[in-house]
């Protein structure tokens, strides 16, 4: 019998998986339900091109420990994400900078903005929407209306299917406006993509002997919980090891709750006969088409090729069985019924629950590795 099972093969189970059995020498069995390791982060290649398969993961982080742990199974290509928005015609930079301050405005407007934006705030930092909104300066107030208008509320009704009277304005706080000229996405200090993908870095990482894996299974086939008493039965024998669980907390319990809501995304592939179709890796659409953004992923893994293959994403509804959850839904409502399954896991003294779907929160890759790391130095160890 195994010392530890863990439920999902992403970041969260991947990296406690490597941690067990390499500090611990303990034996882990890997349940997955897709047919692949990986989770959201899996990559694969159409026309010689690698693609993600459920949407862009472009690596990012301020954490040397976590940068320098992943540097174990990978070697990097240094790539620094740009990403434009389609803006009354134009496609600018976002986070909104400088420079798409005079593709949008009159040259008289946008100098006495950014003049305005220089004297208030330090150069080269972000401001959010909400601070700006505040300002008593008409032409500042005038922008942050503008930037939450244009780029953030519809894109985000989009995401979320809610009307933009519907979105909780505390939300806008992370949208930001940039001071400076700088196009990059992201301004964190490691900023990279795995040099032969994301992948093959899971599979370098899971590459042991005290690893094992079951792809294509629902852990429900496998594993039952007995509510009452408190214990797990695996392939009907009762498991005494541990569970570290990665998937949905709801389901995990039956749903005893209720059902947690989830948005998901329809992920359109094209495969197109010319070098290049736009003119960064990611352009997003908050006013127009029913996608959110369009991703080319010859530009965040490069090829010699005349064909290139871009990435619609529709956000939709997530439907049990149907498709992918993806992102958590945050209401107070939602919360709550989450802490009873949170409070009621803590009956079960051999489970931890961690990862986005387990712990219904959000999580950027650098964060539910360092996450990872942290529950094997607290709860594993």
């Amino acid at each position: 019998m195994f010392d530890y099972i863990i439920i999902g093969a992403g970041f969260a189970g991947s990296v406690l998986a490597e941690r067990i059995v390499n500090k611990l020498n303990k034996k882990v069995l890997i349940i997955e339900k897709r047919n692949h390791i990986g989770g959201n982060c899996y990559d694969e290649r159409i026309e010689n091109i690698l693609v993600h398969k459920y949407g862009p993961h472009l690596f990012h982080t301020d954490e040397k420990q976590v940068w320098d742990y992943l540097s174990n199974f990978t070697e990097w290509d240094i790539y620094h994400h740009k990403v434009l928005a389609f803006i009354d015609g134009k496609k600018v930079p976002i986070p909104f900078n400088f420079n798409a301050l005079y593709e949008v405005f009159p040259i008289e407007l946008s100098c006495r903005i950014e003049k305005k934006l220089l004297e208030n705030y330090e150069y080269n930092s972000k401001v959010p929407i909400l601070k700006l909104k505040q300002s008593n300066d008409k032409d500042l107030k005038f922008l942050a209306d503008f930037v939450y208008e244009k780029i953030f509320v519809h894109y985000t009704a989009k995401q979320w299917d809610k009307k933009p009277e519907e979105i909780d304005s505390e939300v806008t706080a992370r949208v930001p406006v940039f001071i400076g000229k700088d196009d990059r996405y992201f301004n964190d200090k490691y900023q990279g993509i795995p040099k032969e993908g994301y992948t093959s870095l899971f599979q370098k990482m899971l590459n042991h002997p005290n690893i094992k894996i079951m792809l294509n299974t629902d852990f429900r086939e496998v594993f039952k919980i007995d509510q009452d008493t408190k214990k797990i039965y695996f392939l009907n024998q009762e498991f005494k090891g541990r569970l570290i669980f990665t998937g949905k907390i709801d389901e995990l319990f039956d749903y005893k709750f209720g059902e947690l809501p989830y948005r998901s995304v329809r992920m359109k592939f094209e495969t197109l006969e010319k070098e290049y179709y736009q003119e960064v890796a990611t352009v997003n659409y908050p006013n127009n088409y029913d996608f959110t953004r369009i991703t080319e992923f010859k530009y965040i893994h490069p090829v010699e090729t005349n064909k290139t293959v871009i990435l619609k994403e529709y956000p939709q509804k997530y439907i049990k069985n149907q498709n992918t959850p993806y992102y958590p839904i945050f209401t107070k409502e939602n919360q709550e019924k989450y802490n009873k399954y949170l409070e009621f896991s803590n009956n079960f003294k051999n489970i931890i629950l961690v990862g986005r779907l387990a712990e219904y929160k959000y999580y950027d890759m650098d964060d539910i590795i360092k996450r990872a790391l942290e529950v094997f130095e607290e709860k594993v160890k």
